[in-house]
C-alpha cells in the first residue's frame, strides 16, 4: 500500500505505542460513546430499584446519621466545632465521589472484557465513563450538603463559606484523578490477581478511617499522636481537610498538604496510565 492510498484510511488502529500514549483526539472522538456508557451506568445501577436515584440521597443520610451518633454522640470525636451533621455529611460527600470512582475503575477490565474483546474503541473511555457518571451522583450529594448549609446557617450554625470555594473545581478533579489512578493500577493488577477484586472494597473503607471522614485532622492530632503523621501521609487527607476548608471554613489547609495531594495524584495517575496501557495490549489472553 503506497502513502496516498495510506493517507484515506479515516482511523489507523496501532498495536505498539507508548506506554506513556493518551490519545486525546480519539477520546474526543468518542464522546458519544462515553456519555453512552455514562447513561448505562445510571440505568444498570438503578433498574428494578423502588426508590431508584432516592438512593444518591439516603446513602449519604443514613451514613451521617450513623456517625454522628457513633463517633460524634458515643466517642466524642471533635468537629473542630461544626454541626455533628455538617461535618460528616462534608466528609462523606467527597469521600463517596473519590470511593466510587477507585472501586467501580478497579474492575473495568474484568466487568468489561466481552466488550472488550469484540470492538475497537479507546480504553479508557471505560473508566473515564466512569468518572463523570460519579460526578453526577457527587453533584446531587453536594446540593444535599449545600441545603443542610443553608439550614444550619439560618439556625445560627458557627461556620463560614471562605473565598477558597473557587478552589473547589480543583480539589474535585484531585479526587477524581486520585481514585482513577488508584482504580487503573488495580484494575491492570487483577488481570492476573483476582483476589485483589475482593479486597478493593475492604480496603477502600479500611482507608476511610485513615482519612480526615470522621475526625479532624487536629482531633487526630491530638489523640492519636503516634499515628498522625501517616494520617498526614494520606493523600485524602489534605484534600478533605481543604474541601471542608472551602466550605465550612474549618480544617487545616495549606498550600504545602494540598500540594503534596496534588504530587502524589498525579505520579500515581502515571503510574495507573502506564500499567493500564501495557496491560491492555493482551489482557484478553490472560482475564
Amino acid at each position: 500500500m503506497d502513502n496516498e492510498q495510506r493517507d484515506q484510511w479515516d482511523l489507523v488502529i496501532k498495536g505498539h505505542r507508548s506506554l506513556f500514549e493518551i490519545n486525546l483526539r480519539d477520546l474526543w472522538r468518542y464522546r458519544d460513546l462515553l456519555l453512552m456508557f455514562v447513561k448505562r451506568d445510571f440505568v444498570s445501577f438503578y433498574k428494578q430499584t423502588i426508590l431508584g436515584p432516592l438512593w444518591f440521597f439516603i446513602q449519604p443520610i443514613f451514613t451521617t446519621l450513623v456517625f454522628t451518633f457513633v463517633f460524634g454522640n458515643l466517642a466524642q470525636m471533635g468537629t473542630d466545632g461544626l454541626p455533628h451533621i455538617l461535618f460528616y455529611l462534608s466528609g462523606i460527600t467527597a469521600w463517596n465521589y473519590f470511593a466510587e470512582c477507585l472501586t467501580k475503575t478497579s474492575t473495568v477490565f474484568k466487568d468489561n472484557t466481552n466488550i472488550f474483546g469484540k470492538v475497537y474503541f479507546p480504553r479508557l473511555i471505560m473508566p473515564l465513563s466512569i468518572v463523570v457518571s460519579n460526578l453526577v451522583r457527587f453533584g446531587v450529594q453536594f446540593l444535599l450538603l449545600v441545603a443542610m448549609m443553608v439550614y444550619f446557617g439560618i439556625n445560627g450554625a458557627n461556620f463560614e463559606v471562605t473565598s477558597a470555594v473557587l478552589f473547589l473545581p480543583v480539589i474535585l478533579l484531585t479526587m477524581a484523578l486520585l481514585g482513577l489512578g488508584i482504580g487503573l493500577i488495580i484494575t491492570a493488577m487483577t488481570t492476573k490477581y483476582k483476589d485483589l477484586t475482593f479486597l478493593v472494597t475492604f480496603g477502600v473503607q479500611l482507608l476511610m478511617y485513615g482519612t480526615t471522614v470522621i475526625y479532624p485532622l487536629s482531633e487526630a492530632k491530638t489523640k492519636f499522636k503516634d499515628y498522625a503523621w501517616l494520617i498526614e501521609l494520606n493523600p485524602m487527607t489534605g484534600i478533605i481537610e481543604a474541601f471542608r476548608f472551602c466550605l465550612l471554613g474549618r480544617g487545616e489547609f495549606t498550600l504545602s498538604s494540598f500540594g503534596y495531594s496534588v504530587l502524589v495524584t498525579v505520579v500515581i495517575l502515571a503510574l495507573g496510565t502506564v500499567i493500564f496501557n501495557k496491560t491492555e495490549k493482551n489482557f484478553v489472553d490472560t482475564i
